[in-house]
């Protein structure tokens, strides 16, 4: 059976090193409903390299610090994977397969090749951005130091974390842009529906 984590056990995370950090992040994503079932039906998709990753990881820490609802604000869970295969057809292949499996959950899930960001980037976002070496790669380049971060767990409940910025951002619900690719505009977006879902975040400003 599960223990609850009490909300100040962010704090004790908080400046600690790498392996305490990560073993508090697993607990926190198991001790919330939705991202257990998410984690749990992610292992048995047989695709072997994806994550869980963003904003869902990280607004999942801030409610269980900020002693909200597990899926406060939470809009959507993102799912990336890599395929060399650029076609459409083949990512609605993939978006159906992992559909089946996590279609059912209260929250949409958003599926997508990390290989193909770049087809469709300069439309969406009004700038064209390189091609992603990586899913890694990838995930170097999201918007906020405590974001960019990436988890999933095996069918052993084996963890595979990959966080280029580390979590003390996370931990500590400081919010610093990641100026790698998004621009000002973006970033002030992103801080000004957080304050009002967290406001215990610490905003950095884009300047600093």
């Amino acid at each position: 059976m599960k223990t609850e984590l009490d909300r100040e056990s962010c704090h004790p995370a908080f400046n600690k090193d790498l392996l305490v950090q990560m073993d508090y992040l697993t607990k926190m994503m198991g001790a919330s409903p939705l991202m257990d079932n998410v984690f749990h039906k992610a292992a048995h998709l047989n695709i072997d390299h994806y994550y869980i990753g963003a904003g869902c990881i990280a607004q999942t820490v801030w409610n269980h610090c900020s002693g909200f609802s597990s899926t406060n604000g939470i809009n959507d869970i993102d799912f990336v994977y890599f395929d060399s295969d650029l076609s459409y057809d083949k990512e609605c292949e993939v978006i159906n397969h992992v559909n089946q499996s996590l279609g059912d959950l209260p929250i949409r899930i958003d599926i997508k090749n990390q290989a193909r960001v770049h087809l469709w980037y300069e439309q969406h976002f009004g700038y064209p951005i390189r091609p992603y070496a990586s899913l890694e790669d990838a995930i170097n380049t999201w918007p906020t130091t405590a974001s960019a971060i990436g988890l999933r767990k095996d069918a052993n409940g084996q963890w595979n974390v990959y966080a280029p910025y580390g979590l003390n951002d996370l931990f500590g619900l400081i919010v610093r842009a990641n100026k790698v690719q998004i621009t000002k505009e973006i970033y002030e977006k992103k801080v000004h529906r957080w304050q009002t879902n967290w406001p215990a975040l610490n905003i950095i400003p884009w300047e600093s």
